[in-house]
Protein backbone atom coordinates (compact mmCIF):
# COMPACT_ATOMS: atom_id res chain seq x y z
CA UNK A 1 0.00 0.00 0.00
CA UNK A 2 1.30 3.41 -0.89
CA UNK A 3 0.49 6.73 0.78
CA UNK A 4 -1.56 7.65 -2.30
CA UNK A 5 -4.03 4.85 -1.57
CA UNK A 6 -4.74 6.07 1.96
CA UNK A 7 -7.67 8.49 2.15
CA UNK A 8 -8.24 8.63 -1.58
CA UNK A 9 -10.59 11.65 -1.78
CA UNK A 10 -13.44 9.87 -3.61
CA UNK A 11 -13.29 6.84 -1.33
CA UNK A 12 -13.10 8.98 1.80
CA UNK A 13 -16.12 11.03 0.68
CA UNK A 14 -18.11 7.84 0.03
CA UNK A 15 -17.31 6.39 3.45
CA UNK A 16 -18.07 9.65 5.24
CA UNK A 17 -21.44 9.80 3.44
CA UNK A 18 -22.39 6.24 4.38
CA UNK A 19 -21.22 6.87 7.94
CA UNK A 20 -23.51 9.92 8.08
CA UNK A 21 -26.34 7.72 6.79
CA UNK A 22 -25.59 5.21 9.56
CA UNK A 23 -25.59 7.93 12.22
CA UNK A 24 -28.97 9.27 11.04
CA UNK A 25 -30.44 5.76 10.99
CA UNK A 26 -29.05 4.97 14.44
CA UNK A 27 -30.36 8.09 16.15
CA UNK A 28 -33.81 7.81 14.50
CA UNK A 29 -33.99 4.03 15.00
CA UNK A 30 -34.41 3.41 11.26
CA UNK A 31 -34.03 -0.36 11.46
CA UNK A 32 -34.33 -1.11 7.71
CA UNK A 33 -31.44 1.24 6.95
CA UNK A 34 -29.36 -0.13 9.83
CA UNK A 35 -30.01 -3.66 8.60
CA UNK A 36 -28.88 -2.69 5.10
CA UNK A 37 -25.66 -1.10 6.33
CA UNK A 38 -24.44 -4.20 8.18
CA UNK A 39 -22.91 -7.09 6.26
CA UNK A 40 -25.42 -9.93 6.19
CA UNK A 41 -23.03 -12.62 7.39
CA UNK A 42 -22.48 -14.87 10.38
CA UNK A 43 -18.99 -13.31 10.49
CA UNK A 44 -20.25 -9.80 11.30
CA UNK A 45 -19.44 -8.64 14.84
CA UNK A 46 -20.82 -5.97 17.13
CA UNK A 47 -19.40 -5.58 20.60
CA UNK A 48 -21.48 -3.17 22.66
CA UNK A 49 -21.38 -1.72 26.14
CA UNK A 50 -23.35 -4.69 27.51
CA UNK A 51 -23.38 -7.28 24.72
CA UNK A 52 -21.14 -9.28 22.41
CA UNK A 53 -23.00 -10.06 19.20
CA UNK A 54 -21.74 -12.55 16.63
CA UNK A 55 -23.50 -12.63 13.28
CA UNK A 56 -25.91 -10.45 11.35
CA UNK A 57 -28.95 -12.17 12.84
CA UNK A 58 -27.88 -11.49 16.43
CA UNK A 59 -27.18 -7.83 15.63
CA UNK A 60 -30.51 -7.44 13.89
CA UNK A 61 -32.35 -9.07 16.80
CA UNK A 62 -30.57 -6.81 19.31
CA UNK A 63 -31.59 -3.67 17.40
CA UNK A 64 -35.20 -4.84 17.13
CA UNK A 65 -35.40 -5.43 20.90
CA UNK A 66 -33.78 -2.24 22.18
CA UNK A 67 -35.80 0.87 23.02
CA UNK A 68 -36.26 3.22 20.09
CA UNK A 69 -36.03 6.39 22.20
CA UNK A 70 -33.14 8.21 23.83
CA UNK A 71 -30.76 7.42 20.97
CA UNK A 72 -29.74 10.98 20.11
CA UNK A 73 -26.10 11.78 20.65
CA UNK A 74 -23.58 14.43 19.74
CA UNK A 75 -20.47 13.37 17.86
CA UNK A 76 -17.49 15.01 19.55
CA UNK A 77 -14.76 13.80 17.26
CA UNK A 78 -14.63 11.67 14.12
CA UNK A 79 -11.77 9.98 12.33
CA UNK A 80 -12.24 8.10 9.08
CA UNK A 81 -9.34 6.44 7.30
CA UNK A 82 -9.61 4.56 4.03
CA UNK A 83 -7.09 2.03 2.78
CA UNK A 84 -7.37 1.50 -0.96
CA UNK A 85 -10.87 1.81 -2.37
CA UNK A 86 -12.69 -0.98 -0.51
CA UNK A 87 -11.65 -0.85 3.16
CA UNK A 88 -12.08 1.79 5.87
CA UNK A 89 -12.18 2.34 9.60
CA UNK A 90 -14.38 4.98 11.24
CA UNK A 91 -14.04 6.02 14.87
CA UNK A 92 -15.99 8.56 16.87
CA UNK A 93 -16.33 9.81 20.39
CA UNK A 94 -19.77 11.01 21.39
CA UNK A 95 -21.79 12.42 24.25
CA UNK A 96 -25.38 11.84 25.23
CA UNK A 97 -27.55 14.27 27.20
CA UNK A 98 -27.62 13.28 30.88
CA UNK A 99 -24.64 10.91 30.53
CA UNK A 100 -21.35 11.93 32.22
CA UNK A 101 -19.33 9.30 30.37
CA UNK A 102 -17.94 9.73 26.86
CA UNK A 103 -18.95 7.11 24.33
CA UNK A 104 -16.60 5.54 21.81
CA UNK A 105 -17.50 3.76 18.59
CA UNK A 106 -15.25 1.98 16.11
CA UNK A 107 -16.45 0.52 12.84
CA UNK A 108 -14.75 -1.45 10.11
CA UNK A 109 -16.32 -0.85 6.69
CA UNK A 110 -15.76 -2.94 3.56
CA UNK A 111 -17.12 -2.25 0.09
CA UNK A 112 -18.67 -5.41 -1.35
CA UNK A 113 -20.54 -5.55 -4.63
CA UNK A 114 -20.31 -1.77 -4.80
CA UNK A 115 -21.95 -1.20 -1.38
CA UNK A 116 -20.28 -0.17 1.87
CA UNK A 117 -21.08 -2.47 4.81
CA UNK A 118 -20.10 -2.56 8.48
CA UNK A 119 -18.30 -5.85 9.10
CA UNK A 120 -17.27 -5.14 12.70
CA UNK A 121 -18.28 -2.57 15.29
CA UNK A 122 -17.42 -1.80 18.89
CA UNK A 123 -19.21 0.62 21.22
CA UNK A 124 -18.04 1.40 24.75
CA UNK A 125 -18.19 4.03 27.44
CA UNK A 126 -15.23 5.73 29.07
CA UNK A 127 -15.63 6.54 32.74
CA UNK A 128 -15.18 10.23 33.56
CA UNK A 129 -11.75 11.11 34.88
Amino acid sequence: MTPETINDPATLAAVEAVFDEYERALTTNDLPVLDTLFWNSPHTLRYGATENLQGYGAIREFRAMRPGKGLMRTVIDRSVTTFGTDFAVANITFSRKGEARVGRQSQTWVRMDGQWRVVAAHVSWMDPS
